[in-house]
């Protein structure tokens, strides 16, 4: 076993430090930067605050997170930096020589006024029949405590499937054993990614500081894993390494579900 998929199994978690040159992330952050445009252009909704009951108190009630679906739809660097070997072998230290790639998310904190994120699992928007579904969230921008970097709790993916945990508090014993401001601050520079188990409780903190932080979150699954049936997230099933074993004819069509 290696020592990046030892660590990802104690822990949860696995920060992989300059995954992406300094000249890599300037190319990244310019089409980052045009994506956000874009949005702010098109007169969607493409504020993502959670606006969670758990966070009211850290954030001020006109927060803002943007946010966008799949970044390769919009940028063919993008999907080069999805398909960077750098990226992808410690995608592949953890998860084994089949990657399959579900989706990606956008998410800008804006400076003073950056959402917050309550402590959540993730693996009820897209449980998968193997749970090897896990998150890399590049970094594009530095991104401190003061910035609203993600906080996790070391170990809680051994928690497994826990109902209630999406970040409304329903679940109040999980809940109030915890809670956000005792979470692990994860502070991360531009290129790194942070790989985490979508049983690892996480969230943020507001971005109270004066720079943006600017990330993209990359939801991926082992080949020979599956999404769980009358799932109707977005699953692209787009093969980045190795091979699908699992996808059929009628799926390849789909990207819902």
């Amino acid at each position: 076993m290696s020592k990046i998929r030892a660590f990802f199994e104690g822990k949860g978690y696995y920060l992989a430090k300059q995954v992406y040159n300094p000249a890599e992330v300037a190319e990244l952050e310019v089409d980052f930067d045009r994506i956000v445009d874009q949005l702010l252009a098109g007169g969607e909704r493409v504020n993502a605050r959670w606006g969670s009951p758990l966070t009211k108190d850290y954030e001020a009630a006109d927060s803002v997170i943007l946010h966008t679906h799949n970044v390769q739809s919009y940028s063919a660097v993008w999907l080069r930096a999805l398909q960077q070997e750098r990226f992808l072998a410690a995608a592949r230290a953890i998860l084994g020589p089949d990657v399959i790639l579900h989706h990606t998310k956008l998410f800008q904190k804006p400076p003073e006024k950056g959402a917050a994120f309550p402590m959540h699992q993730d693996w009820q928007y897209f449980p998968t029949a193997k749970d090897s579904m896990m998150a890399g969230i590049i970094h594009v921008s530095s991104a401190t405590d003061q910035m609203g970097c993600v906080r996790v709790y070391p170990g809680s993916h051994r928690l497994g499937r826990r109902q209630g945990m999406m970040g409304g508090g329903q679940n109040a014993e999980l809940t109030a054993q915890y809670p956000i401001e005792g979470a692990q601050v994860v502070e991360a520079e531009p290129g790194d990614v942070f790989f985490f188990n979508y049983f690892t409780l996480h969230g943020s903190m507001p971005n109270t500081s004066q720079q943006v932080r600017k990330t993209v979150l990359v939801q991926l699954y082992a080949g020979d894993d599956e999404v769980e049936a009358g799932n109707t997230h977005t699953n692209l099933r787009l093969t980045l390494s190795g091979w699908n074993h699992r996808v059929t004819r009628s799926a390849a069509g789909n990207v819902q579900g």
